[in-house]
Parts: C-alpha cells; structure tokens; sequence
C-alpha cells in the first residue's frame, strides 16, 4: 500500500504570486486549464496501489478549498484530505507532525510532493528505481540537471554515478557544487520518522538550553518542530548509504511567481498531447483560429474572428471578441476581451475587461532557449528600485478603458485607467 503527501504551504508562501494569491490560495490558481494541485492528484493517482493522498498546509479550511477536494475525491476515486499546520512547519515539521495519519494503516511507502512544481511526475519509476537501487528502506530524491550557474539557486546533489547514491546535499550553496538539482519530489518509507524524530529531539533539547539561559520562556515546541528536510535531513543522510537520486530527463518547472506560471502551462499544454488530448483545442469550422496548444473551457464564448496560441489557457465564462488575439496567456474566470484587443504574455484576472483595440502585453521570463538544462528565473518584483519587466498581470476586476496600452505592469482596480502604462504597479 502506498500513500502520497502535498504540501501545499500556506498564505505568506505565496507573496510573489501577488496579486493572483489574493483571490484564490495558490495551489488551486489554474495552470493548462486546471487547478495547480490538480496535476500533482492525476500523477498520485495514477500510481498502482496508491490509497490515499493528503495534503498538509497552514491555509484556513474553506469552501473553495473544499468544494475543490470534494469534486477529486469524486473524479479519481481515492482518499484525499486536508490536514492543517497549527504554524509553517517547514518541509519536514509538517509531515512529522502528521506522521501517525501518514502511517495510518501501515503503508510501505509514501511521496512527498510540493505544490510549487510542475512535473511529468514519474513516480511509478521512482517506485522501480528504489527497488533497483540501495537498500529496501532507502529513500529517494527526483533530480533533474541545471546550467552551472542556475543550479546554486536550488538544492544541489552529489552523487555516485555508478549507484546513484547521494554522497553530498547542499542547499542553495554559494558556489558551484553540482548540476544535479533536487526537484522537490521525494519517494520515503516510514523510516524516515527516525531520522525527523532525532532532529526534532535535538532543537527542543536547544530551545530548552536556550530558554533556561535566557530566563525567559520561549515556544520551544514550535520552533523544535520547524524541520526543513532539504537543509536538516538530506545534509546528514547524505553519505550513509540511505539517499539515492533519481535523475529525470522529462520536463521540470518550479512554480513561484505568475510569470512561472504561464511558462507551467505551456509545458502541461505539450504533455496533453499525451496525457489529455480531449483538453486540447483544435481548429473547427465555425471556431476560432488555433495556433499551438490552446485549452478553452467548453464555457467560454469566442468569436470565430478571434486568434488564440500558442500556449493559451481560456477558462469559464469568458468572451472574446471579433478580431482578438490572445498568445502565451492566462485568462481567468468570467473575463471579457472585448472586439480586437492583443492580449500576449499576460494573465487576466476574474472578471476582468479588456476594451476594444486595447492592448495588454507582457515580457516572458522563459528560461534561456538555446541551453537545454536552463530552468526558469524566480526573478523578484523589484530590481534596483525598479519593477521587474516581466508579464503584465491583471488582478480581478479590473477594466481596461479602449485604445489603452498596459505593459509590462501589475493592475488592481483603478478608477483612471485611461491613459497607457509601461513597468508600473497600479493599484
């Protein structure tokens, strides 16, 4: 029996998703059609014996949430439930926190996913590559391999190129250690609550030092329990014969910013040609242009005049004009694109409107196209004092008056949009 575990993280984990993060909690914000969290579900469930899948984070329960549970637990036919952090435990607190809901029923073997990732999951060889590699009880890390220069922003991973073993862990180093970069995608067995445990043991035994010599009482049980498994567990398993590296060759994204985001849909558009061919749009007489992979909700109303792709994601309810061309982007629930409007490398909130002849763009911030091991930038809002070009987001909402041109900007409702921006904040 298996089980797997998302961690879906919580409110202030989605600050550069802003102002996206605002309206919907990040793992339901939609990418290639469907909620974030959606894909991660599809791969678990997909796996052979799998019997249930939990999801660990410090959001609040809601109905958005639950009604999104309720309509998986229907579709995929399997156990999935919301277990929620009292505080941000860190990647290893959460799971050790819930470690007798995770063993519950004695599975041999669980996953551990992050949401903030898109994958081809391969989860079920990383099931075949535990029992071809190391000791039963060993556990595994997904790796993917990075530019030089790129791979010091991720965990990098030294392994023995004959077993895979993985000899060295180091987070985010300062200089270059590997090209083998963690995925935030594990393969554990219930062992591993040893190994958290003994952690765990030791920063309550430092809390406690530090509270008798401070005289002063401190949350000790709450800081002993924030465990990171990257920085706290990998580092000190490395080495010992327990931690193997499965290196993927399929595609890997992280997902942290909006501009990421659309850069996930594009990759999950391309795997539906396999996965899911049904979501994808085609041309039909009578329909619109369709250039590339394109999802549109059967909901949405679209002018046959209209240019959609490639890598465009249309969801429910929205209309679209005569004339409009939308490309690299995401449009959201109940938006209005109104007759020959340009909408290219942006996202368009909820409810949001676009008058006629407007045009909204943004800057892609696509990894590098001529290096095959380059990953997306998870670039900041805010670079010497000026605001990053990257896509224009529209927040929910919002209108953009006729003839105006939005670049490169963020936008929440405004009362005077009727004039042009370009790399501005407009709230």
């Amino acid at each position: 029996m298996l089980k797997a575990v998302i961690l879906i993280g919580g409110p202030q984990k989605g600050t550069r998703f802003r102002p996206l993060s605002f309206e919907v909690p990040k793992p339901l914000f939609p990418v290639a059609g469907v909620p974030m969290l959606q894909h991660h579900i599809e791969a678990c469930a997909k796996v052979p014996n799998m019997k249930e899948i939990l999801l660990i984070g410090f959001y609040q329960p809601n109905e958005e949430l639950t009604r999104f549970l309720m309509n998986a637990q229907q579709e995929f036919k399997i156990s999935i439930r919301y277990l929620q952090e009292y505080a941000a435990l860190g990647t290893g607190g959460g799971i050790y926190h819930f470690r007798d809901q995770i063993v519950s029923g004695s599975p041999e073997a669980f996953f551990v996913l992050n949401a903030d990732v898109s994958s081809a999951f391969p989860l079920t060889e990383m099931l075949s590559f535990q029992k071809e590699h190391g000791e039963p009880n060993s556990f595994v890390i997904l790796g993917t391999t990075a530019n030089r220069k790129q791979s010091m922003n991720y965990g990098c991973i030294v392994e023995n190129e004959e077993t895979n073993e993985v000899l060295h862990y180091v987070e985010k180093p300062s200089t270059f250690v590997s090209d083998i970069i963690n995925c935030g995608i594990y393969l554990f067995n219930p062992d591993i609550f040893q190994h958290i445990g003994a952690v765990f043991q030791k920063n309550q035994q430092d809390m406690f030092c530090l509270a008798f010599a401070e005289k002063e009482p401190t949350n000790g049980w709450h800081r002993a329990e924030a465990i990171r498994l990257e920085q706290d567990i990998f580092t000190a398993l490395a080495g010992q014969g327990k931690l193997y590296v499965y290196k993927t060759l399929s595609f890997w994204s992280q997902i942290k910013s909006a501009g990421s985001a659309i850069y996930a849909s594009r990759l999950y558009l391309n795997q539906y040609h396999k996965t899911h061919p049904e979501r994808l749009a085609s041309n039909k007489e009578g329909g619109p242009k369709i250039s590339g992979n394109v999802y549109i909700h059967p909901t949405a109303n679209i002018d046959p005049t209209a240019m959609l792709g490639p890598n465009v994601s249309i969801g429910t309810g929205v209309t679209i004009g005569a004339g409009v061309r939308v490309r690299e982007s995401i449009i959201l629930h109940g938006a209005n694109l109104q007759d020959h409007c340009c909408v290219l490398n942006s996202i368009v909130g909820w409810d949001s409107t676009i008058g006629r002849w407007a045009r909204v763009e943004g800057t892609p911030s696509d990894p590098n196209p001529n290096d095959p091991y380059a990953k997306i930038d998870s670039e900041t809002l805010f670079r010497d004092g000026k605001l990053t070009p990257s896509i224009t987001i529209l927040g929910c909402n919002v209108t953009i008056p006729s003839e105006v041109i939005i670049l490169n900007s963020i936008v929440l409702p405004h009362k005077d949009l009727n004039r042009s921006f370009k790399n501005q904040i407009i709230l």
